[in-house]
């Protein structure tokens, strides 16, 4: 395991362990002036935030909030102080992790977003934003890259720790250089993420609004070229036999980040939305869902996670095996041969100012920030004006 203390801040970090979370806000003033002026906006949350216990809060700098509202998504949302209120939750964790806690295995680490507690008035909080359906809190990945901390958030967008450590008695602080994205329900991530023939085809089927509403999934995500490779069979189905391949790439109740595909949930049995089981096996570091391989993991969405495969899977077809020498594996729908244009992706189009995730790969790289989930800030950043940028 490979620890790293990043930025160390020596006696200054030991005695401010002994100061308040609103006292340490303070002291780093010239740095937080944007994050203070919001947390101002959130009595409720500052409050809750002072008097909590074992957190850590990642602290987006001045330049990260002015980068942040650069983002022309964000320039045109409106004032939405409920979803303020979820973005700051997003950056609280549930738990203390100084710079040591974290190692080169990516962690998702539950925060407050979402999360429900003993205390009725963080309750409230929670069901006002409607951001978040994960049991226990929306999660953030923590990993160490080089000698960095690197923590991903929605649609796989990197922020830096620019400075760890800075205790307080209530838990730690750390510095971060990019606003964390919240995570967007699985239709939007599709489309964010340049999957249009997946939001395509869960248009086609009527399941967009069954799928963002669902708990706690997992789902494999076919890739556009996997929807391409079995194009011509694509025309013959019927809306309820789409619905049903497409409900067996979602497994209803269980959120497997890629930590436990290849550990806790490998070579096990799932059952679907659909009804049928996939199975998940790790195989010489790769990760197959029945014979479709993972190929993207840990797109963070509202509800859970999505990975993406380089295959459709059919679910009658649930023994298909994986060849774990191949390249590419077989098609599992018997006949299918590969069209000439991506099925389903007709009046489909996906974002260009959106931070692509199915370019990118898991956990490395460091994705375009788009703010995407995060409407409802830019107005009171402009209602602040010089003090923010």
């Amino acid at each position: 395991m490979h620890f790293i203390t990043l930025l160390p801040l020596g006696l200054a970090g030991l005695a401010s362990a002994q100061m308040s979370l609103t006292q340490v806000l303070a002291s780093q003033n010239s740095t937080l002036s944007t994050l203070n002026s919001l947390l101002a906006t959130q009595p409720q949350l500052a409050a809750m935030l002072a008097s909590a216990k074992d957190i850590t809060l990642l602290a987006p700098s001045n330049a990260a909030f002015a980068k942040f509202v650069e983002e022309p998504a964000n320039q045109m949302a409106a004032s939405d102080p409920a979803t303020l209120m979820g973005v700051l939750q997003y950056h609280v964790l549930q738990t203390t992790v100084p710079a040591s806690g974290f190692t080169t295995t990516m962690q998702f680490l539950p925060t407050m977003l979402g999360a429900t507690t003993s205390n009725s008035s963080m309750n409230t909080m929670n069901m006002t934003t409607m951001m978040s359906d994960v049991t226990g809190g929306q999660v953030v990945g923590g990993v160490v890259m080089g000698e960095k901390v690197e923590l991903m958030s929605g649609l796989k967008s990197m922020s830096t720790v620019q400075t760890a450590d800075i205790m307080f008695t209530g838990g730690v602080m750390h510095i971060i250089d990019t606003v964390l994205t919240v995570p967007s329900p699985p239709s939007t991530s599709a489309l964010d993420s340049q999957l249009t023939a997946l939001a395509g085809a869960l248009k086609s089927a009527n399941l967009l609004t069954a799928v963002d509403d669902l708990k706690d999934v997992t789902i494999f995500a076919p890739s556009n070229k996997a929807f391409q490779n079995i194009g011509s069979a694509t025309p013959m189905l019927t809306e309820q036999q789409l619905s049903g391949i497409l409900e067996y790439h979602v497994i209803n109740g269980t959120v497997g980040y890629s930590s436990l595909l290849t550990t806790g949930l490998a070579n096990e049995s799932f059952p679907t939305l659909a009804g049928g089981n996939v199975m998940v096996e790790a195989v010489n570091g790769k990760v197959f869902i029945n014979s479709a391989m993972v190929t993207i993991t840990d797109i963070i969405v509202s509800n859970g996670v999505l990975h993406v495969i380089d295959n459709v899977l059919n679910p009658a077809n649930s023994t298909a095996m994986p060849n774990p020498t191949a390249t590419q594996q077989a098609v599992a729908f018997a006949g299918a041969a590969a069209a000439s244009n991506v099925p389903f992706t007709s009046g489909i189009i996906a974002p260009t100012t959106a931070a692509s995730a199915s370019t990118s790969k898991a956990g490395a790289g460091r994705a375009r920030e788009s703010g995407v989930g995060a409407v409802g800030v830019v107005a009171l950043f402009g209602m602040m004006g010089a003090a923010i940028l």
